[in-house]
């Protein structure tokens, strides 16, 4: 089974799934009409930054976090029937605690 091991300052997240959604009427609402959640969990971490001088600077999170990131953050992937998302630590915006 492989494994995505991100390099340097990228993260690897799994995005929380929508549960279903109906309107008030019973009406279900399609995945297509469905803006995709912002909200994921750490999954893996790169060794972190590194700077023009030479230096690392360590990531901030660590697998398990769940985070919040940019709307259009990150590359989508999909590994073993499992979809991933890419991304530069930068393009989180927030652990959720």
């Amino acid at each position: 089974m492989a494994k995505l091991k991100p390099l340097y300052d990228k993260v690897v997240v799994k995005r929380f799934e929508e549960q279903e959604q109906r309107t008030a009427s019973g009406i279900i609402i399609p995945d297509t009409a469905k803006e995709k959640p912002q909200l994921g969990e750490v999954v893996a971490v790169g060794e972190g930054k590194l700077l023009q001088s030479g230096q690392q600077v360590p990531p901030k999170v660590k697998p398990g976090d769940r985070v919040v990131f940019n709307k259009y953050a990150g590359t989508e992937v999909e590994l073993n029937g499992e979809k991933y998302l890419i991304m530069s630590e930068d393009e989180i915006l927030a652990v959720v605690e």
